[in-house]
Protein backbone atom coordinates (compact mmCIF):
# COMPACT_ATOMS: atom_id res chain seq x y z
CA UNK A 1 0.00 0.00 0.00
CA UNK A 2 1.32 3.69 -0.38
CA UNK A 3 1.24 6.14 2.31
CA UNK A 4 -2.36 8.38 1.82
CA UNK A 5 -2.18 11.49 -0.11
CA UNK A 6 -4.57 14.36 -0.37
CA UNK A 7 -4.94 16.94 -2.69
CA UNK A 8 -7.69 19.78 -3.06
CA UNK A 9 -8.68 21.13 -6.34
CA UNK A 10 -10.51 24.62 -6.31
CA UNK A 11 -12.32 25.13 -9.71
CA UNK A 12 -13.77 28.57 -10.16
CA UNK A 13 -16.05 29.14 -13.15
CA UNK A 14 -18.48 32.04 -12.90
CA UNK A 15 -20.68 31.07 -9.39
CA UNK A 16 -20.30 27.43 -9.98
CA UNK A 17 -17.41 25.95 -7.46
CA UNK A 18 -16.03 22.53 -6.89
CA UNK A 19 -13.89 21.46 -4.12
CA UNK A 20 -12.36 17.56 -4.68
CA UNK A 21 -10.85 15.43 -2.13
CA UNK A 22 -9.21 12.60 -2.73
CA UNK A 23 -7.59 10.02 -0.28
CA UNK A 24 -5.85 6.90 -2.17
CA UNK A 25 -5.28 3.79 0.01
CA UNK A 26 -3.86 1.56 -2.09
CA UNK A 27 -0.98 1.80 -4.77
CA UNK A 28 -2.91 2.23 -8.27
CA UNK A 29 -2.15 -0.38 -11.32
CA UNK A 30 -1.90 0.26 -15.01
CA UNK A 31 -5.60 0.07 -16.47
CA UNK A 32 -5.84 -2.34 -19.18
CA UNK A 33 -7.74 -0.82 -22.18
CA UNK A 34 -10.57 -2.93 -23.39
CA UNK A 35 -13.83 -2.32 -25.63
CA UNK A 36 -16.31 -4.49 -23.55
CA UNK A 37 -18.65 -2.50 -21.21
CA UNK A 38 -17.55 -1.64 -17.77
CA UNK A 39 -18.71 -3.57 -15.13
CA UNK A 40 -19.94 -1.63 -12.01
CA UNK A 41 -18.00 -2.03 -8.99
CA UNK A 42 -16.65 -0.26 -6.05
CA UNK A 43 -12.94 0.45 -6.77
CA UNK A 44 -10.27 -1.20 -4.48
CA UNK A 45 -9.17 2.63 -2.79
CA UNK A 46 -12.66 3.26 -2.06
CA UNK A 47 -13.74 0.34 -0.39
CA UNK A 48 -10.80 0.16 2.20
CA UNK A 49 -11.69 3.85 2.24
CA UNK A 50 -15.15 2.73 3.44
CA UNK A 51 -14.65 0.18 5.48
CA UNK A 52 -11.89 1.97 7.68
CA UNK A 53 -14.71 4.86 7.84
CA UNK A 54 -17.00 2.41 8.54
CA UNK A 55 -14.81 1.54 12.31
CA UNK A 56 -13.79 4.66 13.00
CA UNK A 57 -10.39 4.96 11.23
CA UNK A 58 -8.55 8.71 10.13
CA UNK A 59 -9.23 7.88 6.33
CA UNK A 60 -11.78 9.81 4.26
CA UNK A 61 -13.53 8.51 1.34
CA UNK A 62 -13.14 9.93 -2.25
CA UNK A 63 -15.81 12.46 -2.82
CA UNK A 64 -16.70 15.15 -5.46
CA UNK A 65 -18.85 18.11 -4.47
CA UNK A 66 -20.37 20.71 -6.83
CA UNK A 67 -22.29 23.49 -5.51
CA UNK A 68 -24.61 26.12 -7.64
CA UNK A 69 -24.37 29.45 -5.44
CA UNK A 70 -27.23 31.55 -5.64
CA UNK A 71 -27.57 33.57 -8.89
CA UNK A 72 -27.74 37.44 -7.42
CA UNK A 73 -25.26 36.27 -3.94
CA UNK A 74 -26.56 39.28 -2.98
CA UNK A 75 -26.92 37.12 0.71
CA UNK A 76 -25.32 33.67 1.97
CA UNK A 77 -28.72 33.27 4.14
CA UNK A 78 -31.59 31.42 2.51
CA UNK A 79 -32.87 28.55 3.81
CA UNK A 80 -33.48 28.30 7.73
CA UNK A 81 -35.11 24.65 7.89
CA UNK A 82 -33.12 21.61 8.48
CA UNK A 83 -34.30 18.33 6.82
CA UNK A 84 -33.29 14.81 7.02
CA UNK A 85 -31.43 15.65 3.78
CA UNK A 86 -29.26 18.14 5.82
CA UNK A 87 -28.85 15.72 8.49
CA UNK A 88 -27.91 12.95 5.82
CA UNK A 89 -25.08 15.34 4.54
CA UNK A 90 -23.68 16.68 7.81
CA UNK A 91 -23.44 13.08 9.21
CA UNK A 92 -21.93 11.96 5.87
CA UNK A 93 -19.19 14.84 5.66
CA UNK A 94 -20.70 16.08 2.39
CA UNK A 95 -22.73 19.22 3.82
CA UNK A 96 -20.64 22.77 2.42
CA UNK A 97 -23.73 25.19 2.84
CA UNK A 98 -23.76 24.85 6.92
CA UNK A 99 -24.13 28.14 8.02
CA UNK A 100 -26.88 28.76 5.80
CA UNK A 101 -28.51 26.15 8.60
CA UNK A 102 -26.54 26.02 11.87
CA UNK A 103 -25.30 29.40 13.97
CA UNK A 104 -28.12 32.08 14.21
CA UNK A 105 -30.22 33.67 11.92
CA UNK A 106 -32.97 36.18 11.84
CA UNK A 107 -36.66 34.87 11.69
CA UNK A 108 -40.20 34.82 12.12
CA UNK A 109 -41.88 32.65 13.33
CA UNK A 110 -46.19 32.71 13.69
CA UNK A 111 -45.71 36.20 12.96
CA UNK A 112 -42.90 36.89 15.65
CA UNK A 113 -39.51 38.11 14.66
CA UNK A 114 -36.68 36.51 16.43
CA UNK A 115 -33.51 34.49 16.27
CA UNK A 116 -33.31 30.74 15.43
CA UNK A 117 -30.34 29.31 17.01
CA UNK A 118 -28.38 25.57 16.24
CA UNK A 119 -25.31 24.34 17.52
CA UNK A 120 -23.71 20.70 17.04
CA UNK A 121 -22.76 19.05 20.39
CA UNK A 122 -24.00 15.66 20.00
CA UNK A 123 -22.31 14.73 23.78
CA UNK A 124 -24.43 17.24 25.41
CA UNK A 125 -27.04 16.69 27.66
CA UNK A 126 -28.36 20.13 27.74
CA UNK A 127 -27.61 23.25 25.33
CA UNK A 128 -29.36 26.94 26.20
CA UNK A 129 -28.61 29.77 24.66
CA UNK A 130 -27.99 33.40 26.36
CA UNK A 131 -27.14 36.97 25.51
CA UNK A 132 -27.48 40.22 26.10
CA UNK A 133 -31.76 39.70 26.06
CA UNK A 134 -31.53 37.81 29.10
CA UNK A 135 -29.13 38.55 31.67
CA UNK A 136 -26.84 36.07 30.22
CA UNK A 137 -29.05 33.48 32.01
CA UNK A 138 -28.31 29.43 31.08
CA UNK A 139 -31.71 28.47 32.58
CA UNK A 140 -33.91 30.52 30.56
CA UNK A 141 -33.87 29.57 26.81
CA UNK A 142 -33.14 25.48 26.36
CA UNK A 143 -32.25 24.36 23.08
CA UNK A 144 -34.50 21.19 21.52
CA UNK A 145 -32.26 18.42 21.14
CA UNK A 146 -32.80 17.17 16.79
CA UNK A 147 -31.66 13.69 17.37
CA UNK A 148 -29.13 11.54 16.15
CA UNK A 149 -27.52 14.37 14.09
CA UNK A 150 -26.26 15.80 17.49
CA UNK A 151 -28.01 19.56 16.31
CA UNK A 152 -29.60 21.42 18.85
CA UNK A 153 -31.97 23.99 17.82
CA UNK A 154 -34.14 26.76 19.36
CA UNK A 155 -36.19 29.81 18.31
CA UNK A 156 -36.04 32.98 20.66
CA UNK A 157 -38.54 35.67 19.93
CA UNK A 158 -37.66 39.74 19.93
CA UNK A 159 -34.12 38.84 19.45
CA UNK A 160 -32.44 40.40 17.12
CA UNK A 161 -29.43 41.85 14.87
CA UNK A 162 -26.87 42.86 17.14
CA UNK A 163 -27.30 41.06 20.42
CA UNK A 164 -24.49 38.90 21.74
CA UNK A 165 -25.11 35.43 22.56
CA UNK A 166 -23.02 32.20 23.62
CA UNK A 167 -23.97 28.94 23.96
CA UNK A 168 -24.21 26.54 27.65
CA UNK A 169 -23.50 23.50 26.83
CA UNK A 170 -24.06 20.86 29.88
CA UNK A 171 -22.04 18.02 28.90
CA UNK A 172 -23.65 14.12 29.50
CA UNK A 173 -19.84 13.42 31.13
CA UNK A 174 -18.88 14.55 34.41
CA UNK A 175 -21.57 17.33 35.16
CA UNK A 176 -19.01 19.41 32.62
CA UNK A 177 -20.23 22.98 32.01
CA UNK A 178 -19.11 25.61 29.64
CA UNK A 179 -19.72 28.66 27.45
CA UNK A 180 -18.83 28.67 24.00
CA UNK A 181 -19.27 31.29 21.11
CA UNK A 182 -21.52 29.90 17.80
CA UNK A 183 -18.76 28.02 15.77
CA UNK A 184 -21.06 28.91 12.90
CA UNK A 185 -21.50 33.25 13.75
CA UNK A 186 -20.72 35.10 10.92
CA UNK A 187 -19.58 37.70 13.36
CA UNK A 188 -18.01 37.92 17.03
CA UNK A 189 -17.22 40.22 19.05
CA UNK A 190 -13.82 42.31 18.61
CA UNK A 191 -11.15 40.45 21.08
CA UNK A 192 -10.87 40.21 23.79
CA UNK A 193 -14.02 39.90 24.14
CA UNK A 194 -15.01 36.53 22.93
CA UNK A 195 -19.41 36.71 22.56
CA UNK A 196 -21.13 36.11 19.50
CA UNK A 197 -22.92 38.37 17.14
CA UNK A 198 -26.41 38.16 15.74
CA UNK A 199 -25.63 39.28 12.29
CA UNK A 200 -27.11 38.95 8.88
CA UNK A 201 -24.93 38.83 5.38
CA UNK A 202 -27.00 41.27 3.04
CA UNK A 203 -24.76 43.06 0.50
CA UNK A 204 -25.11 44.70 -2.83
CA UNK A 205 -22.30 43.57 -4.83
CA UNK A 206 -20.77 45.92 -7.68
CA UNK A 207 -18.38 43.53 -9.16
CA UNK A 208 -21.19 41.77 -11.50
CA UNK A 209 -18.21 41.78 -14.32
CA UNK A 210 -15.20 40.15 -12.99
CA UNK A 211 -17.50 37.46 -11.51
CA UNK A 212 -18.27 36.39 -15.00
CA UNK A 213 -14.97 36.52 -15.80
CA UNK A 214 -13.25 35.53 -12.90
CA UNK A 215 -12.61 31.71 -14.42
CA UNK A 216 -10.36 33.59 -17.25
CA UNK A 217 -8.69 35.51 -15.06
CA UNK A 218 -7.76 33.05 -12.54
CA UNK A 219 -6.91 30.16 -15.14
CA UNK A 220 -3.69 28.34 -15.38
CA UNK A 221 -2.73 30.60 -18.80
CA UNK A 222 -3.70 34.02 -17.12
CA UNK A 223 -0.68 36.01 -15.30
CA UNK A 224 -0.78 36.04 -12.00
CA UNK A 225 1.39 38.37 -9.71
CA UNK A 226 0.63 38.62 -5.86
CA UNK A 227 0.66 41.10 -3.24
CA UNK A 228 0.64 39.61 0.15
CA UNK A 229 -1.20 41.71 2.86
CA UNK A 230 -1.66 41.57 6.63
CA UNK A 231 -4.80 43.86 6.65
CA UNK A 232 -3.78 44.99 10.47
CA UNK A 233 0.05 46.55 9.53
CA UNK A 234 -0.33 47.63 6.37
CA UNK A 235 -1.49 51.06 7.04
CA UNK A 236 -2.29 52.76 10.16
CA UNK A 237 -3.93 55.93 11.31
CA UNK A 238 -1.70 56.96 14.15
CA UNK A 239 -2.06 54.24 16.24
CA UNK A 240 -5.05 52.08 14.71
CA UNK A 241 -5.02 49.96 11.59
CA UNK A 242 -7.71 51.07 9.05
CA UNK A 243 -10.95 49.68 8.76
CA UNK A 244 -12.33 47.51 6.03
CA UNK A 245 -13.86 50.62 3.94
CA UNK A 246 -10.98 52.90 4.78
CA UNK A 247 -8.15 50.72 3.36
CA UNK A 248 -10.38 49.90 0.28
CA UNK A 249 -9.12 52.91 -2.05
CA UNK A 250 -5.81 52.89 -0.50
CA UNK A 251 -4.96 49.60 -1.21
CA UNK A 252 -6.44 49.15 -4.80
CA UNK A 253 -4.67 52.09 -5.73
CA UNK A 254 -1.56 50.92 -4.65
CA UNK A 255 -2.14 47.40 -5.79
CA UNK A 256 -2.44 48.46 -9.76
CA UNK A 257 0.01 51.02 -9.45
CA UNK A 258 2.46 48.22 -8.93
CA UNK A 259 0.90 46.16 -11.44
CA UNK A 260 0.06 43.15 -9.51
CA UNK A 261 -2.59 41.36 -10.37
CA UNK A 262 -4.25 39.60 -6.98
CA UNK A 263 -3.88 39.93 -3.44
CA UNK A 264 -3.41 38.00 -1.12
CA UNK A 265 -4.97 38.99 2.78
CA UNK A 266 -3.25 36.62 5.62
CA UNK A 267 -6.30 35.75 7.31
CA UNK A 268 -9.11 37.75 8.12
CA UNK A 269 -10.86 34.73 10.63
CA UNK A 270 -11.49 35.98 13.91
CA UNK A 271 -8.54 35.45 15.85
CA UNK A 272 -8.46 35.83 20.06
CA UNK A 273 -4.74 36.35 19.60
CA UNK A 274 -4.05 39.49 17.32
CA UNK A 275 -0.02 38.48 17.57
CA UNK A 276 -0.99 35.42 15.64
CA UNK A 277 -1.67 37.38 12.90
CA UNK A 278 -4.71 34.92 12.19
CA UNK A 279 -3.11 31.93 11.94
CA UNK A 280 -4.94 30.85 15.06
CA UNK A 281 -8.63 31.32 14.36
CA UNK A 282 -11.74 30.71 16.43
CA UNK A 283 -14.18 32.31 14.04
CA UNK A 284 -14.16 30.12 10.53
CA UNK A 285 -17.21 31.93 9.40
CA UNK A 286 -16.40 35.20 10.64
CA UNK A 287 -14.19 37.85 9.50
CA UNK A 288 -12.48 39.24 12.30
CA UNK A 289 -14.62 42.64 13.75
CA UNK A 290 -10.88 44.59 14.35
CA UNK A 291 -11.71 46.04 11.00
CA UNK A 292 -15.27 46.22 10.82
CA UNK A 293 -18.52 43.89 9.67
CA UNK A 294 -18.58 41.62 7.33
CA UNK A 295 -19.90 43.84 4.84
CA UNK A 296 -17.24 45.87 5.56
CA UNK A 297 -14.79 43.26 4.27
CA UNK A 298 -17.38 42.30 1.24
CA UNK A 299 -16.85 46.42 0.30
CA UNK A 300 -13.03 45.87 0.28
CA UNK A 301 -13.19 42.84 -2.02
CA UNK A 302 -16.05 44.09 -4.20
CA UNK A 303 -13.52 47.29 -4.63
CA UNK A 304 -10.80 45.39 -5.42
CA UNK A 305 -12.72 43.50 -8.02
CA UNK A 306 -13.95 46.56 -9.19
CA UNK A 307 -10.33 47.37 -10.12
CA UNK A 308 -9.64 44.12 -11.55
CA UNK A 309 -7.82 42.94 -8.60
CA UNK A 310 -8.55 39.15 -7.64
CA UNK A 311 -8.97 38.50 -3.63
CA UNK A 312 -6.49 35.51 -2.23
CA UNK A 313 -7.94 34.35 1.34
CA UNK A 314 -5.19 32.77 3.52
CA UNK A 315 -7.28 29.70 5.53
CA UNK A 316 -6.56 28.00 7.79
CA UNK A 317 -7.75 24.34 8.44
CA UNK A 318 -5.08 22.57 9.88
CA UNK A 319 -4.97 23.59 13.40
CA UNK A 320 -7.54 25.71 15.71
CA UNK A 321 -6.64 27.60 19.37
CA UNK A 322 -6.94 25.94 23.08
CA UNK A 323 -9.04 29.00 24.08
CA UNK A 324 -11.87 28.08 25.93
CA UNK A 325 -14.39 29.54 24.13
CA UNK A 326 -13.93 28.11 20.90
CA UNK A 327 -13.51 24.70 19.92
CA UNK A 328 -12.04 23.19 21.99
CA UNK A 329 -13.57 20.17 24.05
CA UNK A 330 -16.41 21.49 22.93
CA UNK A 331 -18.97 19.46 24.92
CA UNK A 332 -17.38 17.97 26.85
CA UNK A 333 -15.37 15.70 24.83
CA UNK A 334 -12.65 15.94 22.22
CA UNK A 335 -15.41 17.19 19.50
CA UNK A 336 -13.33 19.11 16.46
CA UNK A 337 -10.04 17.86 17.52
CA UNK A 338 -8.71 14.39 18.22
CA UNK A 339 -8.99 12.93 21.52
CA UNK A 340 -5.29 11.01 21.47
CA UNK A 341 -2.77 14.11 21.88
CA UNK A 342 -0.18 12.61 19.76
CA UNK A 343 -2.56 13.36 16.68
CA UNK A 344 -4.83 16.42 18.52
CA UNK A 345 -1.81 18.24 19.76
CA UNK A 346 0.73 20.38 17.69
CA UNK A 347 3.78 21.28 19.54
CA UNK A 348 5.44 23.93 17.47
CA UNK A 349 1.88 26.12 18.13
CA UNK A 350 0.70 24.72 21.33
CA UNK A 351 -2.64 24.32 19.17
CA UNK A 352 -5.25 21.65 18.37
CA UNK A 353 -5.59 19.42 15.13
CA UNK A 354 -8.93 18.38 13.49
CA UNK A 355 -10.21 15.50 13.26
CA UNK A 356 -10.26 14.92 9.73
CA UNK A 357 -11.30 11.13 9.68
CA UNK A 358 -14.75 12.77 11.55
CA UNK A 359 -17.56 13.54 8.92
CA UNK A 360 -19.12 16.37 10.57
CA UNK A 361 -15.69 18.46 10.91
CA UNK A 362 -15.07 17.28 7.37
CA UNK A 363 -18.61 19.11 6.98
CA UNK A 364 -17.63 22.07 9.03
CA UNK A 365 -14.21 22.51 7.39
CA UNK A 366 -15.96 22.35 3.28
CA UNK A 367 -18.44 24.89 4.09
CA UNK A 368 -16.51 27.03 5.97
CA UNK A 369 -14.37 27.10 2.28
CA UNK A 370 -17.25 27.36 0.53
CA UNK A 371 -18.19 30.09 2.66
CA UNK A 372 -15.62 32.71 2.11
CA UNK A 373 -15.73 31.55 -1.67
CA UNK A 374 -19.12 32.36 -2.29
CA UNK A 375 -20.45 34.12 0.30
CA UNK A 376 -17.30 36.83 -0.03
CA UNK A 377 -16.57 36.40 -3.66
CA UNK A 378 -13.30 35.32 -3.11
CA UNK A 379 -11.27 34.14 -5.92
CA UNK A 380 -8.88 31.28 -4.32
CA UNK A 381 -8.05 30.21 -0.78
CA UNK A 382 -4.45 29.49 0.35
CA UNK A 383 -4.41 26.79 2.46
CA UNK A 384 -1.89 27.18 5.73
CA UNK A 385 0.18 24.44 7.45
CA UNK A 386 -0.48 21.73 4.46
CA UNK A 387 2.53 19.50 5.62
CA UNK A 388 1.09 19.47 9.12
CA UNK A 389 -2.27 17.69 8.28
CA UNK A 390 -0.11 15.68 5.94
CA UNK A 391 2.31 13.61 8.35
CA UNK A 392 1.63 12.42 11.17
CA UNK A 393 5.18 13.25 12.66
CA UNK A 394 5.47 16.38 11.40
CA UNK A 395 7.37 18.67 14.73
CA UNK A 396 7.55 15.23 16.09
CA UNK A 397 10.59 12.91 17.23
CA UNK A 398 10.68 9.53 16.66
CA UNK A 399 8.93 7.71 18.27
CA UNK A 400 6.22 10.39 19.56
Amino acid sequence: MSSVSLWFKLSVNGARLAIETTYEMATRKKKETTTAAPRKRTPRAKKIADEAQTVGADIVPSVTIEVDLPADSQTGVSVLHLSDWDFHLFNEGSHTRLWEKLGSHVATRDGVKGTTFAVWAPNAASVSVMGDWNGWDPDQHQLEHLGASGIWQGFVPNVGKGVHYKFHIRSKFNDYRVDKADPFAVMQETPPETASVVWDLDYEWNDGDWMRDRAQRNSFTAPMSIYEVHLGSWRRDGDRPLTYREMAGPLAEYVRKMNFTHVEILPVMEHPFYGSWGYQCTGFFAPTSRYGTPQDLMYLIDVLHQNEIGVILDWVPSHFPTDAHGLSYFDGTHLFEHADPRKGFQPDWGSLVFNYGRNEVRSFLLSSAMYWLGVFHADGLRVDAVASMLYLDYSRKHGE
